[in-house]
């Protein structure tokens, strides 16, 4: 599964992400890293250098404090108050609309029909067939298994994945109606 970030969403997601799990105390890196990708099931893996180098700006912010070494030698991280603060005013403020980003395939679409030569209803076959493979997989994941923050999204996917198969019917039926049109 890949989802399309922009790079402001992704960071921000990420560094309040991180913050979440450090008000359960401190960690390092690669303990972030682990527990980032199995609250959110999966679908958006971490590089760790990612997750170190927004450790570091949240450092330089004020918003962790880097503290003794672990055994192996990893710095463990814990949430300031500052941080704290930062947490509650993001889990307090909702996301804009503005703020989400760009989609992909609306571009896509919106490019295809003004491109010459493109068979859009094709692009949007291919999209749709693509919708329904995804929908269908993410339908059979063990959802019954999962905890909260993992139902939470693997609901949000397969509630995305439905509103794009009636997205798509609705651009396909627009086409069909603006090719009566001119075919007239």
């Amino acid at each position: 599964m890949v989802t399309i970030l922009s790079m402001h969403t992704q960071y921000m997601s990420i560094r309040h992400g991180l913050l979440a799990l450090l008000t359960r105390g401190p960690r390092h890196g690669y303990q972030l890293r682990v527990e980032f990708e199995a609250s959110t099931g999966a679908t958006w893996p971490l590089n760790i250098g990612q997750v170190y180098t927004t450790l570091s700006r949240m450092d330089r912010d004020g918003l962790v404090a880097p503290g003794e070494h672990d055994d192996q030698g990893r710095v463990v991280y814990a949430i300031t108050d500052k941080g704290r603060s930062e947490l509650g005013r993001w889990f307090g403020v909702p996301i804009a609309q503005a703020d989400r980003p760009r989609d992909e395939l609306v571009i896509k679409l919106a490019m295809a029909v003004t491109a010459p030569g493109v068979d859009v209803r094709q692009v949007v076959q291919a999209q749709r067939a693509a919708t329904m493979r995804t929908l269908q997989e993410l339908t059979r994941a063990e959802r019954a298994e999962a905890g909260t923050a993992q139902r939470f999204v693997l609901d949000s996917m397969i509630f995305k994945a439905e509103a794009e198969q009636r997205w798509l019917d609705h651009c396909e039926a627009v086409i069909a109606t603006l090719q009566e049109t001119s075919d007239e």
